[in-house]
């Protein structure tokens, strides 16, 4: 009987004369995480209601009510005094018209829902929600990237090696590296902004599928809550979750991108590089080992990677066979959207105090440059004397084999062991063995020379406005 009667103050619960499972109203409730969607879903009732009064559903006594109710519901919440009523209350939306009622009477309250379906309520409430934390992490990755563009500009002297396939390869710029990042990351704060003009659509309106029957102004409660523009499909405007897929998907490509900039931050760190220092706010040390400083901060992002990239395809598979409109399974849509917010924002925040703190170890970096990183310098000195590249690069092959053989390092080599190589080669070959003149040479936009890095940098600033 219990069961029965708390059954019959759900929204839902006209319908059905048997109790549920208790297992069963367990497993549906969703009020102890969409409770975090408690400001979005005040604001939505309000204008929900002041549409209905601009319709002539309320009079103006009534809307007053609910609209003071409503502020009084949110009150409770903000002050941490809101009793969830555990059976009762499956979700935020039924847990506000529940207090509502109660402190309005539930016959005022219960002209709120007048024409308003959970289906456009929940999309509304997670749409808003989503719309503000997304801002939130724009402005989290906008101060990231000004970090990054500010020690660019700053470090941009040092020298170190540049990897491919993690052997050293050429001479660039530490900050050269650091740009290669940063231009990831602006890209991500390209898509960022694109993925929040799709978020924020309204649905408000859209009743369970087949729209309002009560004239309402969609346009007007859209303008209230801040939203853009409109979803123009009431079966689509329920049922759409893409704006969480695209989100999760965004975020994916983010923490993929951190996950690599930490890895190379890891590498750089160890003994074997020495490049970087971590300061100790985001790093720990051993149980056991008294002189280990582990780069904890860098290996938690490149493992929370890995979280992002699950929310992103659980979800896609709880879309992929769904039939059209509103299913319960879209409640699955929730959870994975709020861990994956604070994961990628916390994470972008961690990256910032990585990266604005970080010790650079310039004599490390430089000392790690090898004279065979010039060996492209070698066959470019004779491309510049006509000779084809496909040549040179074989001439230069050759004096590394001959470097190699001799024990001599490659800048060691005598013009005459030079010329034994190739008769091409004049005195002044003795200038390529030159690390800053190698970077300087790479001055094409988008090299590593100063000014390519230095034009970069301006780049990056330009597309944080």
């Amino acid at each position: 009987m219990a069961s029965q009667q708390k059954q019959a103050n759900m929204l839902w619960g006209g319908r059905f004369t048997g109790g549920l499972d208790p297992l069963m109203v367990a497993y549906n409730e969703s009020i102890y995480f969409d409770q975090v969607l408690h400001k979005q879903d005040i604001l939505g009732s309000i204008a929900f209601a002041r549409a209905n009064f601009n319709a002539g559903i309320l009079t103006k006594d009534e809307f007053d009510k609910i609209e003071t109710g409503l502020q009084a519901v949110e009150a409770e919440w903000v002050a941490g005094t809101f009793k969830i009523v555990p059976g009762v209350d499956e979700d935020i939306h039924t847990a506000n018209e529940r207090r509502l009622g109660e402190l309005i009477g539930k016959d005022v309250a219960g002209k709120l829902h007048t024409g308003r379906s959970r289906n456009e309520q929940v999309a509304t409430d997670m749409r808003m929600w989503l719309r503000d934390e997304l801002r939130a992490i724009e402005a989290h990755l906008v101060s990231f990237l000004k970090v990054t563009a500010q020690r660019a500009a700053t470090e941009v002297d040092l020298l170190m090696p540049g990897y491919t396939h993690l052997q050293r390869a050429q001479p660039i710029r530490w900050s050269h590296w650091m740009m290669s990042y940063g231009l990831a990351f602006a890209s991500d704060l390209e898509r960022l902004r694109e993925v929040i003009k799709r978020v924020n659509r309204s649905p408000l309106g859209c009743g369970a599928l087949a729209g309002n029957p009560f004239g309402i102004d969609r346009a007007a409660m859209a303008q209230e809550l801040g939203f853009d523009s409109l979803l123009w499909n009431s079966m689509g405007g329920v049922a759409d979750r893409d704006f969480v897929a695209e989100t999760l998907q965004w975020g994916a490509m983010l923490m993929q991108h951190i996950s690599r900039w930490a890895e190379d931050l890891i590498v750089y760190s160890t003994a074997e590089f020495g490049f970087v220092r971590l300061a100790d706010a985001y790093s720990t040390g051993s149980s056991l080992m008294p002189q280990k400083k582990n780069p904890d901060s860098l290996e938690l992002l490149r493992g929370k990677s890995g979280r992002a990239f699950g929310h992103m395809a659980g979800f896609m598979m709880t879309l992929k066979g769904l039939p059209s409109t509103y299913n319960k399974d879209l409640q699955e849509s929730v959870e994975p959207m709020l861990d994956h917010i604070k994961t990628v924002a916390d994470s972008i925040q961690i990256a910032e105090g990585v990266l604005a703190t970080l010790a650079t170890q310039p004599l490390k970096m430089r000392a790690a440059l090898d004279p065979f990183m010039l060996a492209t310098d070698l066959a470019d000195y004779l491309v510049r004397k006509g000779v084809p590249f496909r040549e040179t690069h074989h001439i230069s092959g050759e004096c590394v084999a001959l470097s190699e053989k001799t024990g001599t390092p490659m800048n060691e080599l005598t013009f005459e062991q030079l010329q034994s190589v190739d008769a091409r080669f004049d005195k002044d070959i003795s200038e390529v063995f030159n690390y800053d003149k190698s970077v300087e040479m790479r001055s094409a936009k988008g090299g590593t020379s100063k000014a390519s890095v230095l034009e970069q940098i301006a780049v990056l600033q330009a597309m944080l406005e």
